[in-house]
């Protein structure tokens, strides 16, 4: 592993408690970087902090991140806890049903863009003003390629992703002059729990487009990750960062 410097830095991961969130966090961790896992799931939560433990510089916060006032009460909690926050991850997402567009129900479509798209608008109307402050941040959120392409059977998934691909491109340009920097990474297929919520034929159609063949690894997207939430990566901003096993060239 290639240690980047994140020493002195306060992070929040939301999804952090386990699958690519908790991939980035121990990342961070071992770049130097404190860490405020957010997750709807207390026990899954607790079940993190103990295959961190030893790393040190963890904390806690049950959110519902489609709750404005959970949102903020997590955010306070954390600035009181590390005292400022340099790096925000928004990992945060669910897949949803696999039906297609028709069929789904309103509320299928609402709760998939509620968690994966006005859940980052949350975290960052609240973090943001904090890094302002400062003169410094780094955000990075977590999208897919699916936004780029459109899933069949996925259209909500996709219509979210597309969403937060929009989204980090205008705070990226309202924030260029800020010291506050916003990218964003689109997976093609990370293995993880999220698998459970899919149909195994909707995991065979999008391992059929990546050309190596294979799912990405937790850990190779937190690599990227990290490296986008460290000083280095410091004229890049709004922009789109692939990891798609080469699907997606553009």
């Amino acid at each position: 592993m290639n240690r980047i410097d994140l020493q002195g830095k306060n992070a929040i991961v939301t999804g952090g408690a386990r699958g690519i969130g908790l991939a980035i966090a121990a990342r961070l961790l071992a770049s130097g970087a404190r860490c405020s896992l957010w997750d709807i799931d207390r026990t899954a939560l607790d079940a993190a902090v103990n295959s961190l433990d030893g790393q040190g510089g963890v904390h806690t916060a049950v959110v519902d991140l489609t709750d404005p006032a959970s949102v903020s009460s997590a955010k306070e909690s954390t600035l009181k806890h590390f005292g400022s926050v340099e790096i925000l991850v928004n990992n945060a997402g669910i897949a949803g049903a696999n039906k297609k567009t028709w069929e789904l129900s309103a509320a299928e479509w609402r709760q998939v863009i509620d968690v994966n798209l006005f859940g980052i608008f949350l975290c960052c109307h609240e973090v943001v003003p904090t890094m302002i402050e400062k003169g410094y941040g780094r955000i990075v959120n977590i999208a897919s390629i699916a936004g780029k392409e459109g899933n069949p059977n996925a259209a909500h998934y996709s219509a979210s992703k597309a969403g937060v691909m929009a989204l980090t491109k205008s705070l990226g340009k309202e924030l260029a002059r800020s010291g506050v920097i916003v990218n964003c990474v689109t997976p093609a297929v990370i293995k993880t729990e999220i698998f459970d919520q899919m149909t195994q034929e909707h995991i065979d159609y999008m391992l059929s487009k990546i050309p190596m063949g294979r799912f990405g690894l937790k850990e190779e997207a937190a690599a990227l990750v990290a490296w986008l939430c460290s000083a280095e990566c410091s004229f890049s901003t709004g922009a789109v960062f692939d990891l798609s096993g080469g699907r997606a060239t553009y």
